[in-house]
């Protein structure tokens, strides 16, 4: 009788606890859904490597990327490219003066003259490119250091430029905002390459460099564009130059207005970083001559060079290149090595496992047969 009435005073509590709470929750199964994703009862494969199915794959792969491999190596060393490093570090080049007394925002730049020599003349079009060593354009705070509203030619970023341009954001003196901001702008390059030819016979001619097509088309027709106005030294008159720069942004090329700006190509191509400290930007292109099969012919060259970019406070070196291009670009011979040596291991392999194969597979028949 006790324990009836024990039990009994139990679940009225268990009633009463529940009245008080509003009902007890029905406990959640944990248990997951009865479909064929969470049960693990989708169909798979599961394939099984056999002699059969990889030896084929091996020998495949080394027959398809040892050919493409020599086919990218032969046409990249058919491209014709000569360096010319105008650095000026060392004692005794033809730039180690413009070197050694380099001064800032000077309205006489120095000039300096290196000679050099084609052995191979140069056919269609020939591409001048400088290039900078020792230079990281792709640190994070100096890849940020830009307002690409500004840019895009935004007239409140323009007055306004982002913080992300600190601190080149404004002029510490008129406290003015700079256009175009940031880093990256501030420390365009500025050196002026020109080319000229040595003929025989005494003369020297020029050699034309086209300064147009030099940028992307997405970048000159969207990404960068100038603020609207029919002046643009009244569109940027309440800003100033970068600290560096000689002169501002809409004299970049008085030349061509179509070419000034922010939609300058000079500035456009440097404005697109890039990503190892030892690159290359395009500078010019010299477009063939129609009358003549030779672009440049063989024989002696004189680079002239106005001095206006300092490399030696981070121990870099300048150089211009000329180079041709084939259907898969510039001069690159990594691609064609790597497509060989991929090709040569896959190769290696599979007649390694061919033989593998065979001499393990000759025991178990042997084995097999009975006495």
């Amino acid at each position: 009788m006790m324990a009836s009435s024990y039990n009994a005073k139990e679940e009225d509590g268990r009633n009463s606890n529940s009245s008080t709470h509003g009902g007890a929750a029905v406990a959640k199964s944990k248990k997951p859904d009865n479909t064929a994703f969470k049960q693990q009862r989708l169909p798979a494969w599961q394939p099984i490597l056999t002699a059969g199915n990889v030896l084929p794959a091996f020998f495949v792969i080394g027959l398809i990327f040892i050919p493409i491999g020599i086919g990218l190596y032969v046409t990249s060393n058919n491209i014709r490219e000569i360096e010319i490093d105008y650095t000026g570090s060392e004692s005794g080049s033809p730039c180690n003066d413009c070197s050694t007394n380099f001064t800032w925002n000077t309205t006489t730049p120095c000039i300096c003259t290196v000679n050099f020599t084609l052995n191979q003349p140069f056919e269609g079009n020939v591409y001048m490119y400088y290039g900078l060593s020792n230079f990281y354009q792709n640190h994070r705070r100096y890849v940020k250091s830009r307002d690409d509203s500004q840019l895009n030619g935004n007239i409140k970023s323009l007055k306004e430029p982002s913080k992300e341009c600190e601190p080149y954001r404004t002029d510490p003196v008129t406290k003015k905002p700079i256009a175009p901001c940031g880093a990256i702008a501030n420390s365009l390059f500025n050196d002026t390459l020109e080319l000229f030819h040595n003929e025989l016979n005494g003369r020297t001619t020029a050699v034309p460099l086209a300064k147009r097509g030099i940028a992307w088309y997405t970048d000159r027709t969207v990404k960068f564009r100038n603020p609207v106005g029919d002046n643009l030294s009244e569109v940027f008159k309440d800003t100033e130059k970068p600290m560096n720069w000689m002169k501002p942004v809409y004299e970049l090329d008085p030349s061509d207005p179509e070419n000034n700006g922010f939609i300058n190509e000079d500035f456009i191509v440097w404005m697109r970083t890039a990503a190892l400290p030892t690159f290359r930007k395009l500078y010019r292109i010299i477009h063939k001559n129609s009358s003549s099969t030779l672009t440049l012919p063989s024989g002696s060259y004189t680079l002239k060079v106005a001095y206006n970019y300092p490399v030696s406070s981070f121990d870099g070196r300048k150089r211009m290149i000329l180079s041709t291009i084939s259907w898969m670009g510039g001069k690159n011979p990594f691609l064609g090595i790597a497509y060989i040596t991929v090709g040569s291991i896959c190769f290696f392999l599979g007649v390694v496992l061919l033989i593998i194969h065979h001499k393990y597979d000759s025991r178990n028949n042997s084995a097999d047969i009975p006495n």
